[in-house]
């Protein structure tokens, strides 16, 4: 074989498994669509890594994975798909969809420092996209709110600094002047035991309030499709 014929038959090999990697890495983002359209998340997650591994430079990849994780709450995960895809997307449009799902998530995680950026880049690529001036404006909105509530509760916690001390100087006090009184049986709860075991309950609660409300402001800002 010529040295030619040998450059050419390496050349059609190469181009040969070029187009057979894109094939499988079209197929598992199609897989990976029908999942995420199922609310199969998991699933969909699965195929969109096997696409990555196919082409781990694929940004369509990168942006479904993300939305896949988005929506198994996996955000900070979803973040850096978000992100990476962000480095190599050179399209305005999906630049702009990447973006504004990012500031969905800083939106969600209260960081709304790094939600305005975000919000500001995706409506630089795509200006007329409502939703994400809706999402920069609130963003701003509770930006501005932030120091307000950080001294409220410097404040908050410097008050109850001061109403622990006292009351420990105040049981201090106490325990000089009356004698020790004998203890109550196992069988009955103290009321220190009671106050105890109603503020575990109310922080409980308290949490899953936090957490109905994280939940509740991710499905409040709708994420882009996938592509």
């Amino acid at each position: 074989m010529s040295k030619n014929k040998y450059i050419l038959f390496f050349a059609l090999v190469l181009f040969s498994l070029a187009a057979s990697a894109q094939k499988a890495e079209r197929n598992y983002i199609r897989k990976g669509n029908r999942c995420f359209k199922d609310s199969t998340y998991v699933k969909a997650e699965v195929n969109y890594r096997k696409a990555l591994d196919v082409n781990h430079k694929s940004s369509i990849s990168m942006y479904n994975l993300g939305n896949a994780l988005s929506q198994q709450k996996k955000l900070n995960d979803a973040m850096k798909m978000y992100q990476s895809a962000s480095k190599i997307e050179k399209n305005k449009s999906k630049l702009a969809q990447i973006y504004h799902n990012m500031g969905v998530l800083f939106l969600a995680a209260k960081d709304y420092e790094n939600a305005v950026k975000a919000c500001s880049l995706s409506l630089l690529n795509n200006p007329n996209d409502e939703e994400t001036r809706y999402n920069l404006a609130l963003a701003k909105k509770m930006l501005k709110k932030q120091p307000q509530n950080k001294n409220k509760n410097k404040n908050k916690d410097k008050n109850k600094d001061k109403q622990k001390q006292n009351q420990k100087q105040q049981k201090k006090d106490q325990n000089k002047n009356n004698p020790p009184k004998p203890q109550k049986s196992n069988s009955q709860m103290s009321k220190q035991n009671a106050d105890q075991l109603l503020n575990a309950v109310m922080q409980e609660e308290k949490g899953t309030q936090n957490k109905m409300k994280n939940q509740q402001s991710l499905q409040g800002n709708h994420l882009e499709k996938n592509w």
